[in-house]
């Protein structure tokens, strides 16, 4: 099975981006070339936070961060907005005033780098905004004025952002917290794979929008069968 990357015992298995690296041929890492590094330190921090019962259906995820990389900075602000709209309705009090801030930050990089409007908001980041009404206020105020260039918020508030965020999750008052950080993963990956898709087909007829984009890699269906077996999943 997968195991907790800040206790991995050989015996037991690895972690999600080493299973990951293996799949995707390259050397045996928990930082593969294959997936987007913020992508991939958000798998590390699911795996460590998520239970060894729950851990197996992470598995399932695997195969979907291979090849899913590039260089367009709208994929670090995809990401990190994902982790904060998850986190912001269940996260203690104090998270919350981070989270809705990261949301607010995350969208003003996001309308940088498309051209959107000043103050516009996507409908989730509204929605998420909306269930947490104080927080949300205290954002708006405490963002007044407050600007993150894109390559700032790259560099230090999208990781601190996703950081935060699985760790308010994981230990949020809620009855089971594992759905919901494998449901954050599952939308991050969503997230990228629906920006970087566009330019991916676009062949190499001309620039794309969305950088320098990686092709998905295939995977080897034995490693596949190899991975499933040692982790209990289905294949």
């Amino acid at each position: 099975m997968l195991s907790r990357g800040k206790h991995r015992n050989p015996s037991k298995g690895a972690c999600f981006m080493e299973f990951a690296s293996y799949l995707a041929g390259e050397r045996w890492s928990d930082h593969p070339s294959c997936t987007h590094p913020l992508l991939a330190g958000l798998a590390r921090l699911v795996n460590d936070h998520t239970s060894d019962a729950a851990r197996p259906r992470l598995a399932e995820l695997i195969p979907s961060v291979i090849g899913l990389t590039g260089d367009d900075p709208r994929l670090d602000a995809r990401i990190a907005l994902c982790a904060a709209r998850a986190a912001l309705p269940v996260v203690a009090h104090e998270r919350q005033l981070a989270m809705a801030v990261s949301i607010l930050a995350g969208e003003h990089v996001l309308g940088e780098l498309e051209g959107r409007p000043a103050g516009h908001l996507d409908e989730h980041s509204r929605h998420a905004l909306a269930q947490v009404p104080d927080a949300a206020r205290w954002a708006y105020t405490f963002g007044r004025g407050v600007r993150i260039s894109p390559k700032g918020f790259r560099r230090y508030a999208a990781p601190n952002t996703v950081q935060l965020a699985v760790r308010g999750i994981a230990q949020a008052c809620v009855p089971d917290p594992d759905p919901l950080l494998r449901d954050l993963l599952a939308g991050a990956i969503d997230d990228c794979w629906a920006l970087l898709r566009p330019a991916a087909g676009a062949g190499s007829g001309g620039a794309s929008d969305a950088g320098t984009v990686s092709e998905p890699a295939a995977v080897d269906p034995a490693r596949w069968a190899d991975a499933c077996r040692l982790t209990g999943v289905s294949a």
